[in-house]
């Protein structure tokens, strides 16, 4: 056999080694997956009434938005639910780069539910041309309370303690309020139009997971996941 040929059996022989042991690696994270489901008779939401605030009216046009503490969805789901790990993992987790966007449009907070890692940047954003507060009803990270007076105004912060359910409102408009959750880790979802969740990537292991909502509480259910295993678990609340 000659030189060259030698060379390419080697290179190939080199692929093929690397190739199984990236699929090996990737193929060790489970995935667990599911929806929110609401059994019995929602509520409709009600529009916001604006009052005095004609320039937060007038933003939404002739779509005025509904309070959203309550989202039920065409399909039986519920919106805006947070799906996390609440026990079972044992590693701690690098913070991540990307920022964490919270904006005041309309005089509505957006999203309504969001989550960030611990120390991991969360920008505020004013992006309305009128006065908002922005004041954080905590337990475990130190309260704030900050005045974003100009459209287009930012305010970052990093929360240094996990806390779920941190409520954000705004004094000035006493309709704005929106949910803030901070982990230690990156296994979380927070169900949209669908009412689904999908948390990747998880170790091998048993979890304790647990669905948080506003105004129909928390639910919990343990699951065991092996290395490739994708499993599906879904929570169900009623009125």
């Amino acid at each position: 056999m000659r030189l060259h040929q030698i060379n390419n059996l080697i290179r190939m022989v080199f692929v093929v080694v690397i190739a199984i042991f990236l699929g090996q690696v990737t193929a060790e994270a489970a995935t667990i997956s599911g929806q929110v489901s609401f059994e019995g008779e929602a509520s409709t939401p009600q529009p916001i009434n604006f009052g005095a605030e004609r320039q937060c009216a007038t933003v939404h046009g002739d779509h005025m938005p509904t309070d959203e503490s309550l989202v039920v969805n065409d399909n039986h789901t519920v919106k805006w639910v947070l799906v996390h790990v609440k026990e079972g993992l044992t590693e701690t987790y690098d913070v991540p780069t990307e920022k964490v966007e919270i904006d005041q449009v309309g005089c509505i907070f957006k999203p309504h539910v969001t989550a960030a890692q611990v120390n991991q940047t969360v920008v505020i954003k004013n992006g309305d041309a009128v006065l908002h507060n922005v004041r954080s009803v905590s337990t475990a990270n130190k309260p704030f309370n900050i005045a974003q007076p100009i459209q287009g105004m930012t305010t970052k912060r990093q929360f240094s303690e996990p806390e779920i359910g941190i409520e954000l409102k705004c004094d000035v408009h006493f309709w704005m309020k929106s949910y803030l959750h901070i982990l230690n880790h990156p296994f979380y979802a927070i169900t949209g139009d669908d009412g689904k969740f999908t948390i990747a990537d998880l170790p091998e292991g048993t979890y304790t997971l647990e669905a948080w909502h506003e105004k129909l509480g928390t639910q919990t259910a343990e699951v065991t996941v092996g290395g490739e295993e994708n499993k599906t678990i879904s929570f169900s609340f009623s009125s």
